[in-house]
């Protein structure tokens, strides 16, 4: 499908399924790997190193190009012999000169903190660091969100903004009260309130997950209690993550990419019960899930 088939971000009520399927980014016929977008993953540590291998195979099979994990050194056996066509670097050997601009033909996202340990200093740095010198989409996920509440996050957070480089959030309920404190509403005025504060958009994820970039708002109720297992959050930041570098706009891929995974946590039931699911399940089932979403366009467009 190609891009004449795409909108700008429509209202809030235009978000049914048909226009979600005709957002999927399939690769034009003169494509290439770097066309189709690169995905930066600074994803997984020492403590949390399944991580970094999920959002990556979830990014790869959700369509990035090229996906390069940047981890502890730990880690990179484990990527290498998991998915040898992912390129894992140590985060010794990354310098501020590696970062990547996303531009007309290369694409290019960020993806931080899926499985960082969320009392690591040196982890701390690197979401800052990610932040500072990507100019490019950023997802902060998993412990990396942990960081954002100082001064000089939201500092950093501001300047991205008025730069016009976007940052996506994907936080659970937990990682949300800590993001925003003392906040009584329910979880889409939540929604709303962190996409104001930290200027981002974000994808609060829960049995309704509510996204929301501050005017926006879509409630993807889709979900099924199959997905509540460990590291289903990593793929879907994987997937999130994918679908930016590929160039669709934040909420946009934010949008997508829960509904897909959503998607996904139905086929994987569907083949294995809703108690057996796991994130490796889900994985297995994103192909299945984007045919199913992509025959929503069906409805109301020959593809």
């Amino acid at each position: 499908m190609d891009s004449s088939t795409r909108r700008t971000i429509p209202p809030t009520d235009a978000f049914r399924d048909e226009w979600l399927a005709l957002q999927l980014p399939y690769p034009t016929p003169d494509a290439n790997k770097y066309s189709r977008g690169k995905l930066f993953a600074f994803a997984g540590s020492e403590t949390y190193p399944g991580a970094a291998l999920l959002a990556a195979d979830a990014a790869l099979i959700s369509g990035a190009g090229y996906v390069q994990v940047v981890t502890d050194k730990s880690v990179i056996p484990l990527v290498i012999a998991h998915r040898p066509s992912v390129v894992a670097t140590d985060f010794s050997d990354w310098t501020t000169d590696k970062y990547q601009s996303s531009r007309t033909g290369k694409p290019c996202a960020y993806l931080v903190g899926s499985g960082f340990d969320s009392n690591d200093a040196a982890l701390r740095r690197r979401v800052f660091d990610v932040l500072a010198h990507s100019k490019a989409p950023v997802l902060v996920d998993g412990g990396g969100l942990s960081f954002l509440t100082s001064f000089d996050a939201k500092a950093l957070l501001e300047s991205r903004g008025k730069q016009g480089y976007p940052t996506v959030l994907t936080p659970h309920a937990g990682e949300a009260a800590r993001l925003c404190t003392s906040f009584a509403g329910d979880d889409e005025a939540l929604a709303r309130k962190l996409a104001n504060d930290y200027r981002a958009t974000v994808a609060l994820k829960g049995p309704v997950t509510y996204i929301c970039d501050g005017e926006n708002l879509y409630r993807m109720d889709k979900g099924t209690s199959a997905l509540a297992k460990a590291g289903t959050g990593d793929v879907l930041a994987g997937m999130i993550g994918a679908f930016l570098a590929q160039g669709l706009e934040p909420f946009t891929a934010c949008a997508l990419g829960c509904r897909v995974h959503a998607q996904a946590g139905r086929e994987a039931a569907a083949k294995v019960t809703a108690i057996c699911v796991t994130a490796e399940d889900v994985i297995e089932a994103i192909p299945e899930a984007i045919r199913v979403v992509r025959s929503f366009a069906e409805r109301t467009i020959s593809v």
